[in-house]
């Protein structure tokens, strides 16, 4: 997949099949979007284009909120993309300049004019331009005016449920990681940098990799005890993490540790990634190590039953 940073980079492809989108938490309904351009630029001897934006546009409209989280971090939403078979991904800087386009010069002026769309592929609620006012009908009469095609995607429905990146954050804010990887269509995840802890773990024979975070705007899944699997290194591990401020030795600040089944190494400083399977239990307060070990050692066979 070839990436373009900003219009000014783009260089023209052949009949272009084109999405746009912000594209957080890519999941099953973009992964049928995604199909469906690869179908249709097979057709018309095209290659697929997604367009997308950095910042999120949130960041730049809603600057004070402080509750903007975002399921995959940039890194990992362009992987993703790259593994549905997308041939080119164009990243348009957002700007508040940019926030302000009217919906039908967005289309003229970057879709006609500098990409040259042949067809163009949307999700049923799909809207753009400034303050979103463009509609899939305004769509539809620029695509007569301006001579592109445009297919709309209905909604993705998993175990009866319409698939939406918002559904997917309120699935991981309550812990449900059945639901949210089952709408994803794969495991959430979080990437991060293993650093020192103050080894409980290890003295009661669970020692734990304890994870920096490197991306302050990503969605953390809800506090508790999860089955994982670990990669490290291009090996894949399977294991039991932590979310939560380990009340038993009264920390204060939020923790994501993980413990690897059969592995004793040391890798501080190494970058290795958690894909979340289940949510076993809550995290809870123990009158002591010992009985915090007991439930350890719980834990590790529910874990290994779902692994």
């Amino acid at each position: 997949m070839k990436i373009y940073h900003g219009l000014d980079s783009f260089e023209r492809i052949k009949n272009p099949v084109a999405t746009v989108g912000t594209f957080d938490g890519v999941h099953v309904g973009h992964s049928k979007i995604f199909s469906t351009m690869k179908t249709m630029a097979e057709a018309c001897d095209g290659e697929t284009l997604v367009i997308t934006f950095h910042p999120h546009p949130r960041l730049v409209v809603h600057p004070d909120s402080k509750n903007l989280k975002f399921i995959n971090t940039l890194e990992r939403k362009y992987e993703l993309i790259e593994n549905n078979g997308i041939d080119h991904l164009l990243i348009i800087p957002f700007t508040k300049e940019f926030a302000s386009t009217d919906a039908s010069v967005f289309v003229k002026n970057v879709l006609v004019e500098k990409i040259g769309v042949c067809e163009l592929v949307v999700g049923y609620d799909h809207h753009f331009g400034r303050n979103r006012e463009g509609s899939f009908e305004e769509l539809l009469g620029l695509a007569n005016e301006f001579g592109f095609k445009v297919e709309q995607i209905p909604a993705q429905d998993i175990d009866s449920i319409a698939v939406s990146s918002t559904k997917i954050r309120n699935a991981l804010h309550q812990g449900d990681i059945k639901t949210a990887n089952n709408l994803l269509g794969y495991e959430y995840s979080i990437t991060g940098i293993v650093v020192s802890g103050n080894k409980i773990g290890r003295k009661i024979g669970f020692p734990t990799a304890n994870i920096n975070l490197q991306d302050e705007y990503k969605l953390i899944t809800a506090i508790g005890v999860y089955a994982c699997r670990i990669l490290r290194d291009g090996k894949m591990y399977l294991g039991m993490g932590n979310i939560g401020y380990r009340p038993t030795i009264n920390n204060s600040d939020l923790t994501i540790e993980v413990h690897i089944f059969d592995f004793d190494v040391e890798i501080y400083d190494e970058t290795i990634t958690i894909f979340f399977v289940d949510r076993i239990r809550n995290e809870v307060k123990f009158k002591d190590l010992d009985a915090l070990k007991a439930q350890l050692t719980l834990d590790r066979e529910t874990v290994q039953g779902i692994l």
